[in-house]
């Protein structure tokens, strides 16, 4: 599955079912450029189990401010709406299907 560009006005249905990885980032950022092919890579590895969201700050700050993203990347897992992990910062792909693979 290809990887989801949410905004503001779309981003509660992309993460209203099953387990969503939502990946906060913005094209400026230096990590979050290390950290998209990583998700790429990832979202082939979960399809079926999971599905990956990107949401750019700059143009959604709404949604970036409501989950209290201050620094990015930021990725928050969701599973059926709700948020149940956060992690900051760059991270290898084998962590984050174990951060996944405990919420499918």
């Amino acid at each position: 599955m290809a990887l989801i560009n949410a905004t503001d006005s779309n981003f509660e249905e992309n993460i209203k079912e099953g387990v969503t990885l939502v990946d906060f980032w913005a094209p400026w950022c230096g990590p979050c450029k290390m950290i998209a092919p990583v998700l790429e890579d990832l979202a082939k590895d979960v399809e079926g189990k999971a599905n990956i969201v990107k949401v750019d700050v700059d143009e959604n700050q709404a949604t970036a401010a409501k989950f209290e993203v201050m620094s990015i990347p930021t990725l928050i897992v969701f599973k059926d709406g709700q948020a149940v992990d956060k992690i900051v910062g760059f991270q290898p792909k084998e962590q984050l299907q174990a951060v996944l693979a405990k919420h499918y």
